[in-house]
């Protein structure tokens, strides 16, 4: 890199653009963060011909995810070659084939088409990532963030690459999910937006496209959707459970407002919001609720502590 920051801005632009248009296709990719989003993310890459390297500090999470995508692998390989073991058996070890796991990325950022982040949802830890990367990684990669909420701009900037960044949002669980919200900064070259688009109908999800705005397109409607159903349980106007029943049947969502909250967590609910309502403070839609905030300070975030706007027996 030290080379590339030697030339002209205009010049950098032109070799990037020029190497993202290349690459034609996105072979090579690092999934960042061992969680279940990232194990979920590389299972995909696997199964659909990628090479995949998973990164996480800790090598016990690797084990894990490793673990844990082998056995997913192997559920999809029976559901999908029922009548052909040696099929399904090939599947499986051409997929597993494809998976490295590491505890440091430089080896795998030498030839790295895509660097896709899936760590815990924390600004400064992102943007420490990407810049880190930013200095090793050739020209023709791509960084994208996985982020649910944070803007891909913020953690953009942390690199001299804003051409070649972008968000890919993906769905937990990320196997079973089928959308793909691929999302692009101003600075993002069409280059770069194709190339995801690509590699994400390449990993069969279906793609959609949003800009930089607050949550995308499906959290930007489902967070607003879910605290104006608590306001109005907050100014009396109908309960929880009535509320739920009429969602489910009068607009035909599978879960309720307070079903899906609880679901996701509130306190999950609660840190999308707070972002939100820090960067936004005059949108009325991101405004803070007392009852959530309340719930969440109990300790009450839904089925993950066993209560939240309803009570869950533990299995």
């Amino acid at each position: 890199m030290a080379f590339v920051s030697q030339l002209s801005a205009s010049t950098v632009r032109h070799l990037s653009t020029t190497s993202v248009a290349r690459a034609g296709q996105i072979h090579e990719m690092i999934v960042i963060g061992g969680g279940l989003m990232g194990a979920g993310i590389a299972q995909v890459g696997a199964q659909t011909g990628h090479k995949v390297t998973l990164v996480d500090l800790n090598q016990e999470v690797l084990d894990r995810s490793q673990a844990r995508i082998q056995a997913s692998i192997q559920r999809v390989a029976k559901k999908q070659f029922q009548g052909d073991p040696s099929a399904g058996e090939t599947f499986v070890q051409s997929a597993l084939a494809n998976l490295q796991i590491a505890t440091q990325p430089h080896a795998a950022l030498a030839t790295a088409d895509l660097v896709v982040e899936a760590v815990v949802e924390n600004l400064e830890l992102k943007r420490k990532i990407f810049q880190e990367y930013d200095a090793i990684a050739p020209a023709k990669t791509i960084f994208a963030s996985n982020t649910s909420s944070l803007p891909i701009g913020d953690i953009a900037t942390a690199t001299q690459r804003l051409d070649r960044f972008g968000g890919l949002h993906f769905f937990n669980p990320v196997p079973v999910m089928k959308l793909l919200e691929v999302i692009r900064i101003p600075e993002t070259s069409d280059a770069t937006f194709q190339a995801m688009l690509d590699w994400g109908q390449a990993m069969k999800k279906t793609t959609v496209k949003c800009q930089d705005t607050p949550g995308f397109i499906v959290n930007r409607i489902l967070v607003p959707t879910m605290m104006e159903a608590v306001r109005m349980v907050e100014r009396g106007d109908a309960s929880t459970r009535d509320v739920d029943t009429a969602m489910k049947l009068g607009a035909g969502h599978p879960m309720g407002p307070f079903e899906l909250a609880d679901y996701v967590g509130l306190d999950t609910v609660k840190f999308i919001l707070d972002g939100w309502h820090a960067k936004y403070p005059d949108q009325p839609l991101f405004k803070p609720s007392d009852m959530l905030n309340q719930l969440v300070d109990s300790g009450k975030f839904g089925i993950k502590s066993g209560e939240g706007f309803y009570k869950y027996e533990k299995k």
